[in-house]
């Protein structure tokens, strides 16, 4: 992977700048990624993008040429220019499991480092999680509206060429089945679909040469696009094409629950019962949940999934929240909590342990937030039957954990959103704006 070093903002730099000169660069300090309010009036959301951002600190390193550009426009001194090049995150990181639901206030993310080390990772760690999230988050909606039916996502023609490939890998962690996007299916094994597009059909002299062409190259199996000109005739076309093992037909306009019906009628009218029907033309959470009373059986979903169905960022925010001593008073040694006061921007200082309560019917009931006094450790004893721990360790030692990489952290992640939403009140899935699911509460 190429170095992502300069994937930040400027004043991530000058600060560890600023701090070397002052001496305050090496104070350990623990840094917190967390939400103050969840999107849109949602009731839960979904974390994605960690095994992807531990990818992206492994990698963050910088190397001559990134060297080289920081000396020539003088973003920082040579002595943290030096710093810079034997750069390594070596801390600790803890957080919330990939695929985990989230509430205001959860501890998503907490980093325990120098002030340096930890500091210069905030924007990576924020632009990974917010937008990641936000994808998941959405994608979780639409797939708890979908009924079972699979949904791909197919929309990296709407967002930019690498958060095409986030996106995919944020979606299928949320529930899709399948992303139309190549460099996903490569770069984390994710299962690729796709057949056809209009411009195919406009290629050739008709509608039916361009049905024949598809299927002569991939059997009666495939999904013929029946739209581009007329509904009815190209259903009519595709079944005499492809005759009625006809796998599937393809719908991307119109009024989608009247045509829908209109198509399965004449599916199986035409002897294709066995024919499946694919949804299109700019799906969301609510257009899917407006076609479970029809003869669905897959969609795929672009705009909005790759956009959060409205919202493109999760909100979530990197604080410092401690610091140690600075070694000469009688905190020497001790976790200093330190919080921002700002009007409606409040963070909440200390280190913290974050639990579910789960009732007798394994519903969460609450989301616990311990705010840990000077000198405690992260947990360690696992609490009683009725709550879960959420926060597991991530980064040892500047080491990541390797469940969380690659394909197979994807999939662990996929397989824990699943069970996760097993957990949630039915309150969870309703699409209508309201309060979180379950209260934050501190103790």
């Amino acid at each position: 992977m190429n170095s992502s070093a300069l994937l930040t903002d400027r004043y991530e730099l000058t600060m560890v700048d600023a701090a070397m000169q002052s001496g305050t660069a090496d104070r350990l300090c623990l840094f917190e990624a967390f939400a103050r309010r969840l999107p849109h009036g949602r009731r839960y959301g979904i974390v994605a993008g960690t095994g992807r951002l531990l990818e992206l600190i492994q990698a963050f390193r910088f190397g001559d040429s990134e060297l080289d550009w920081l000396r020539e426009n003088g973003v920082v001194r040579q002595p943290t220019l030096d710093w810079l090049a034997d750069y390594r995150f070596n801390g600790e990181i803890w957080g919330y499991q990939e695929g985990e639901a989230y509430f205001p206030g959860s501890p998503l993310l907490t980093v325990e480092s120098t002030f340096a080390e930890g500091v210069i990772l905030e924007t990576l760690i924020l632009s990974v999680l917010n937008y990641d999230t936000s994808v998941a988050s959405a994608a979780a909606r639409m797939v708890s509206v979908a009924l079972g039916r699979p949904i791909a996502e197919m929309g990296s023609r709407r967002t930019g060429e690498q958060s095409a490939v986030a996106a995919a890998r944020a979606a299928y962690i949320g529930g899709f089945d399948a992303t139309s996007n190549l460099e996903a299916g490569r770069r984390w094994g994710l299962p690729t679909m796709g057949t056809a597009a209009h411009a195919f059909t406009l290629l050739h002299d008709s509608e039916e040469d361009a049905f024949r062409a598809q299927v002569a190259a991939f059997g009666p199996g495939t999904t013929l696009l029946v739209d581009t000109y007329d509904i009815k005739t190209g259903v009519e076309l595709a079944v005499r094409v492809a005759g009625t093992e006809l796998g599937a037909v393809r719908i991307d306009s119109g009024d989608l629950p009247t045509v829908v019906a209109a198509v399965r009628d004449q599916l199986d009218s035409l002897g294709a019962v066995n024919t499946r029907i694919t949804v299109t033309s700019d799906l969301d959470e609510h257009t899917i949940a407006g076609l479970s009373g029809s003869p669905v059986d897959a969609y795929g979903v672009g705009t909005s999934v790759v956009t959060g169905s409205g919202s493109p960022a999760a909100g979530m925010v990197y604080k410092l929240v401690a610091h140690k001593g600075d070694g000469r008073g009688a905190d020497a040694g001790d976790w200093i909590p330190v919080a921002k006061a700002s009007v409606a921007k409040a963070s909440l200082g200390g280190r913290k342990r974050a639990l579910r309560r789960i009732d007798s019917t394994r519903t969460a009931r609450e989301e616990i937030v311990d705010v840990q006094g000077s000198g405690v450790d992260l947990p360690v004893d696992l609490p009683s039957e009725s709550h879960r721990e959420l926060l597991v360790q991530l980064v040892n030692g500047g080491v990541p954990d390797e469940r969380f990489l690659g394909h197979a952290g994807t999939v662990l992640a996929r397989n824990h959103r699943a069970a996760v939403m097993q957990e949630l009140p039915i309150e969870a899935f309703r699409l209508g704006q309201g309060e979180p699911v379950i209260p934050t509460v501190y103790r």
